[in-house]
């Protein structure tokens, strides 16, 4: 009885809730309807989501055009978006309502202010382009992007408002910080490339930090073709240090044996018998493995006075093996694992780009979290 009644009292806790009754007295009218309405759509019929509906559309008309009234009353900077956003969200009821047919029993005839705003959307973009004006003219980059998000409102509400497109991209790029990602180098000593490497890195830093962000890289020859005239930050790259290709060779050798191997027959009292014995084998193993590790810096530094933002070291390391085996001796004393190893063969290493390219994974693993932390805030 206990388990049907803690049934029975979540059933109709979550009917109340789903209906929006619980938000309907919290004084959250708009959510209410919401809610009412994804009901009334599952079920168009339901009593306690009709009533609540019933109750609460009003409501929140009059709290959202109460408040576009007082928006456009008072002198706040941006009342006339304010007063906007407000009859949308009555719009919003009202398409939502249109499209469900339990709803428009309920309320028949939903109201919408899309006249209303029509005439306020050139307000609002004078009132956002100004702002944005204003913020562009301060001066710092905190400001240039708040200056770009204004020209954006501004020409949301009225496409190509003034000069607003032009705005648009002057504000974009002062409040992007661009950055100079310079060569990645290798030590001259080896005969190797790290163009993969820095193709990887470059590919990286243009996809995640597309141009909707406020972070823009550059590699040098991309900032001279776009006649970059001031750089905010230089990335630098570079393996500090690296070892590719050094051998190290283990040899085991071993005497192995096995009890109670069948080595042949015997006449016993005229009976052929088995004859069971021990059989050893001489085994050596061999083991090459091939490491190579190397050490990258990443240096983030002010273009203007050369201070130093962030240092970090990424290690990586990549080790080839391969291991093979030889026996002198009955097969039979060897184990399936070891007789297959004797079936190997020595094989030669991958060549030191191979070897280079492997010990930079880890590195660039560990690279790409590092920059993302460094710019998330940006």
């Amino acid at each position: 009885m206990k388990v049907r009644l803690l049934i029975w009292c979540s059933f109709i806790l979550l009917a109340a809730c789903s209906s929006g009754k619980k938000a309907y007295e919290r004084g959250d009218y708009f959510g209410a309807v919401t809610k009412a309405i994804t009901r009334l759509r599952q079920n168009p019929d339901h009593s306690k989501t009709v009533e609540t509906l019933r109750s609460a559309y009003p409501l929140a008309v009059d709290f959202y055009e109460t408040q576009a009234k007082n928006e456009i009353a008072s002198n706040s900077p941006f009342k006339w978006k304010n007063a906007i956003q407000s009859y949308s969200q009555i719009n919003y009821m009202y398409e939502q309502i249109r499209q469900c047919p339990g709803c428009l029993k309920v309320i028949s005839n939903p109201k919408n202010y899309y006249a209303e705003i029509g005439p306020l959307k050139e307000k609002a973009a004078d009132e956002s382009y100004n702002a944005g004006i204003t913020a562009l003219m301060k001066g710092t980059r905190a400001d240039a992007k708040q200056a770009y998000f204004n020209f954006k409102d501004a020409q949301a509400f009225v496409p190509g408002y003034k000069d607003v497109v032009e705005y648009l991209d002057k504000s974009k790029f002062e409040a992007t910080v661009k950055v100079i990602l310079e060569q990645i180098p290798v030590p001259a000593r080896y005969n190797l490339s790290g163009g993969f490497f820095q193709d990887k890195v470059e590919e990286y830093l243009h996809t995640s930090y597309p141009d909707e962000g406020f972070v823009k890289f550059y590699t040098p020859q991309e900032a001279s073709k776009a006649n970059l005239p001031q750089a905010d930050q230089i990335m630098r790259i570079q393996f500090d240090d690296f070892s590719v290709g050094n051998v190290n060779m283990k040899e085991k050798e071993e005497t192995v044996s096995k009890d109670s191997v069948k080595v042949g027959e015997a006449k016993v009292e005229g009976k052929t018998v088995p004859v069971y014995n021990t059989v050893k084998a001489k085994l050596t193993t061999y083991r090459k493995e091939v490491i190579s590790t190397g050490l990258l810096s990443m240096l983030i530094v002010d273009a203007k006075s050369n201070g130093v933002l962030q240092h970090k070291k990424f290690n990586g390391e990549y080790s080839w093996v391969n291991s093979w085996a030889r026996y002198n001796g009955d097969e039979r004393a060897l184990t399936d694992q070891q007789l297959n190893l004797c079936k190997q063969k020595e094989m030669q290493p991958p060549v030191n780009q191979d070897l280079f390219l492997e010990f930079t994974r880890p590195i660039y693993n560990q690279l790409v979290p590092a920059i993302k932390g460094f710019y998330q805030n940006y």
